[in-house]
């Protein structure tokens, strides 16, 4: 083997390692990102689902007055 081909072949090396460990370090990068927009929305689904008991318990307090006021105003 002469020098040349040794060099191209480390060359070479260096290269794909390089291009190796870059698309690691993107995939994890991209990775990472998408976790922590997965967890944004799981946060405000939780802060939706802690919400919606009271909203329903609001509901049911409103249709008892409605129903209050429209036994009161029925014509006897």
């Amino acid at each position: 083997m002469d020098l040349t081909s040794i060099i191209v072949a480390v060359l070479s090396l260096i290269g794909t390692l390089g291009g190796s460990l870059g698309g690691i370090v993107v995939s994890s990068k991209l990775t990472a990102y998408r976790i922590q927009q997965l967890e944004e929305k799981v946060a405000e689904h939780n802060n939706f689902a802690r919400r919606m008991p009271v909203v329903e318990e609001q509901i049911v307090g409103l249709e008892r007055r409605i129903d209050g006021l429209e036994e009161y105003h029925k014509p006897h």
